[in-house]
């Protein structure tokens, strides 16, 4: 069984980084009905474009509206799935029963993926939405392989997509209160404010008098109690694919290009050749907290990271290559180097992780320089590998 890797996509430039370093897939919000509001997300000129520019390089686009919608929702929901449907885009991703409908009554043949939102825990579940006409269940995060499975042997019709890595809510399937009861910003319509990252205190109050706090900080700053650590299942895509995923799928809608390049190089790397340490390392490379493998293995007590919330990373983001050749590379800056640097190359050819030292940078007025501290000006320096428009420079820190 071929299986897909399926990458986020918050905006057009993030879309091009995810299919040039090996995604199959991606999946993208429009400007309404997604649970990214923060996100950049696609206008729909630009959810066309997108649909146009994977169709030609043989990958696929599906588009969120997994918001659980109210009355007023439904007005505009019509059109979208039509527009989605007549745009060719892939499959929408969906949570809400209602709006499961009105995709359907709009646009019968458009394909549906039912979204994680909608807590897909058990293999019942899955058989009610396949006989609804969905062609995919997206499943919950607290499944066990061994769970996948039997979802699997009891709907073997129905393809299966799991989540592999990236950032998990403290409430696993994303149905959380935490933000909407903390700052009214409702999580399950897109405006999460991650309150699960927040440090926290407990206090007593005695006879409405506040007492202090109570000694159950793990460090001076506060108690994480609900900070969950980042998934990672890399080392065991041969086991879900066993279990019967078709999809594995990287969390990340919000995430920079950098930490997108390097996941899902890694990721693509992992299903050509295998896990190695190679793709252990890469993984710390990006932005992440500790890692987990949640439920996937069975019952796991170690899923929260108590120390601290802070993502930690072994690599600075230093530019985007616009092109190179002939001993040098034009790079858009995105983070401070100077000659006399040693930048590394990220990229989904051979060149991936080579090396070399800045001796000669040029600023766009054609100036030589020594700092090149000026964001997304273009800069040319020296390299003597032969990079392409795609690739990445990074830093060791």
């Amino acid at each position: 069984m071929k299986v897909e890797l399926l990458a986020p996509a918050g905006n057009y430039a993030k879309l091009k980084t995810a299919f040039y370093f090996g995604a199959d897939a991606a999946y993208v919000g429009g400007k309404a009905f997604s649970l990214r509001s923060f996100a950049d997300n696609f206008d729909a000129d630009e959810l066309k474009s997108a649909v146009e520019f994977a169709h030609k390089l043989g990958k696929k686009v599906y588009v969120t509206a997994n918001i659980f919608a109210r009355n007023a929702d439904f007005g505009a929901l019509s059109d979208y799935f039509k527009y989605l449907y007549r745009i060719g885009v892939d499959a929408a991703i969906i949570s809400d029963g209602g709006v499961f409908y009105a995709a359907k009554k709009a646009a019968p043949d458009l394909a549906v993926h039912i979204s994680t939102q909608a807590n897909l825990t058990n293999k019942y579940a899955v058989k009610f939405w396949k006989e609804q006409g969905a062609s995919r269940a997206i499943l919950a995060r607290e499944l066990s392989l061994n769970e996948i499975k039997e979802i699997h042997d009891f709907v073997p019709d129905m393809e299966l997509e799991a989540f592999v890595h990236g950032a998990m809510c403290i409430s696993y399937s994303g149905r959380c209160l935490l933000s909407d009861y903390l700052a009214s910003r409702p999580s399950n319509r897109g405006e999460c404010v991650q309150a699960c990252r927040w440090n926290y205190a407990v206090k007593k109050r005695d006879l409405g008098a506040d007492s202090g706090e109570l000694a159950v900080e793990e460090d001076g700053r506060g108690t994480y109690i609900f900070n969950s650590k980042d998934l990672n299942m890399s080392a065991y895509l041969d086991k879900m694919a066993e279990a019967g995923v078709c999809s594995f799928k990287i969390e990340g809608r919000m995430k920079s290009e950098y930490y997108l390049a390097t996941v899902i190089n890694a990721y693509r790397r992992c299903l050509d050749g295998g896990f190695d340490e190679t793709v252990a390392r890469e993984l710390t490379t990006a932005a992440h907290r500790d890692y987990t493998t949640a439920y996937m293995l069975g019952e796991n007590h170690q899923t929260v990271n108590y120390s601290d919330s802070q993502a930690k990373g072994d690599c600075d983001y230093i530019a985007n290559v616009l092109g190179g050749g002939e001993g040098k590379a034009q790079v858009e800056m995105r983070g401070r180097f100077k000659v006399g640097d040693t930048l590394e190359v990220l990229s989904p050819t051979q060149n991936f992780g080579k090396s070399f030292t800045v001796e000669r940078a040029l600023n766009s007025a054609g100036e030589e320089v020594d700092d090149c501290k000026r964001v997304q000006e273009i800069y040319t320096i020296n390299c003597p590998h032969n990079l392409s428009a795609g690739d990445i420079l990074r830093r060791r820190k």
